[in-house]
């Protein structure tokens, strides 16, 4: 597989991630509507759809690029062995841009809408901008203990031992997991590049830089837990070549 074609494959994951995600949060989480008299499918919904999201691109790219989608998702890949250092660089490129165009195509879609507010954006926080307050602290551990647990699920149910076939839907439902534990939090993120492109758009168009001065937080936390649990899961639980030649 060239290149291009897996740098291509992240874009268009990562694009669908951000795009439906923050799409079903901005478009369809909150209820009642007043112009359509209808209600919205809450966070629990939001939290679903943002498994659905990587299930449904881990099966239609995956075998493309690895279905990434998520810097902090390479760099625990590569902590792991499964990922080479030369294409990280890449892959954060195709991640971050593929959010930007999805941002800005939701924008273009929401703002289409009589009365539009941007409000947060989907937009990540802490503090005052947390959607239940925590605080600077409760949402880097969140952040970094979330993400842990993910490439947990990433490297487990990739491993060539685990049922083979099944690993994008138990992604997917890990995803929508941590989401409903995380979305009261930070709105959580665990996803760099999904907290870049909403950040930029709520800055250029809605001219609140809020979310642009807390990014640091949704880079370095998720990228931390992400190291961690690669170095962990390729230290500790797979299996040598040494010890399968034994067995």
């Amino acid at each position: 597989m060239t290149p291009i074609k897996r740098y291509v494959a992240e874009f268009i994951g990562t694009f669908w991630l951000v795009f439906g995600g923050c799409g079903s949060a901005v478009l369809a989480a909150n209820f009642p509507d007043p112009v359509t008299n209808t209600l919205g499918i809450g966070f629990v919904g939001v939290a679903l759809a943002f498994g659905l999201t990587v299930m449904t691109m881990a099966y239609a790219v995956g075998h493309i690029s690895g279905g990434h989608f998520n810097p902090a998702v390479s760099f625990g890949l590569y902590m792991g062995k499964r990922f080479s250092g030369s294409e990280l660089l890449p892959y954060i490129i195709a991640q971050v841009t593929g959010a930007i165009l999805a941002s800005i195509v939701l924008y273009l879609i929401a703002s289409g809408k009589p009365g539009f507010d941007i409000g947060g954006f989907a937009s990540n926080g802490f503090g005052d901008d947390s959607p239940g307050k925590y605080s600077m602290f409760a949402a880097f551990l969140a952040e970094f203990v979330l993400t842990f647990i993910f490439l947990i699920i990433i490297h487990g149910s990739t491993d060539p031992r685990a049922p083979q076939g099944f690993a994008p839907i138990a992604i997917g439902l890990g995803l929508t997991l941590i989401h409903l534990v995380g979305i009261p939090v930070t709105n959580l993120s665990v996803n760099p590049a999904r907290s870049t492109g909403p950040a930029l758009i709520l800055a250029i168009f809605g001219g609140k830089g809020w979310a642009l001065a807390e990014l640091w937080l949704f880079w370095l936390a998720p990228i931390l837990g992400a190291i961690a649990a690669g170095y962990l899961y390729s230290s500790f639980f797979e299996e040598s070549k040494r010890a399968e030649v034994t067995e």
